[in-house]
């Protein structure tokens, strides 16, 4: 869906700019001053015509791009609430605390430090093919949970309570094993460079053996 946004968005743009080079273009080659002539090209000051022109076609460009911006936001900000996977996201300067409950057994937390390399950085462990719940916090400043490989963004901001649906967000397209670079999107201090992480998605059999594992370390 992010994906069909964003080309579109380009496409619209695109055409756009077509226009407008193809109409400067015309008009410069055109609509040049003679150099027999001191007198001013027609004027189009006071055409209504025109100037309803000017202002229809920009509305029903925004309007278009604000219907389609709309539908898709409101379909990715859906939260069902029955992920069997929810992670809460604990954002600081300048790290990240990852605890995640599995069918409401919460696993052991993962916390960083400040770092050059996501690879050094905290770790968020996830299952292939399942419906994820984030629930984002921070008691601080803004930060911004960004992995761009899930084509989504969420800024972290100080202050909203606990059961806020502005704080959640659901992922169920996470279907390829690998490990994935995350990083902080808001710039939040002086290590805010230093704010990387990284999302492992596994198979089932590792999904088990982790869970096996993180759940006897939190005991």
């Amino acid at each position: 869906m992010v994906q069909s946004l964003w080309n579109g968005a380009w496409i619209a743009a695109l055409a756009t700019g077509a226009v407008v080079i193809f109409l400067i273009v015309w008009a410069a080659i055109f609509h040049r001053k003679r150099k027999s002539s001191a007198d001013l090209p027609p004027q189009v000051r006071y055409n209504l015509p025109i100037e309803m022109l000017y202002t229809l076609i920009p509305l029903v460009m925004v309007s278009v791009f604000f219907f389609f911006t709309a539908r898709d936001s409101q379909v990715l900000s859906k939260v069902d609430g029955d992920a069997t996977v929810k992670v809460k996201v604990e954002a600081f300067q300048w790290s990240w605390r990852f605890t995640t409950t599995v069918n409401g057994k919460t696993l052991a937390p993962v916390a960083g430090v400040p770092v050059s390399d996501y690879h050094q950085g905290p770790q968020l462990v996830l299952p292939t093919n399942s419906k994820v719940e984030f629930d984002l916090s921070t008691d601080d400043v803004i930060h911004s949970f960004w992995v761009p490989e899930f084509l989504f963004k969420r800024d972290v901001i100080p202050g909203i309570k606990e059961g806020n649906p502005g704080r959640k967000f659901e992922i169920t397209t996470l279907s390829r094993t690998g490990i994935f670079a995350g990083r902080c999107a808001e710039l939040c201090g002086v290590d805010h460079s230093r704010m990387l992480f990284s999302v492992k998605l596994v198979g089932p059999n590792e999904w088990n053996q982790y869970i096996a594992n993180q759940a006897g370390s939190a005991q």
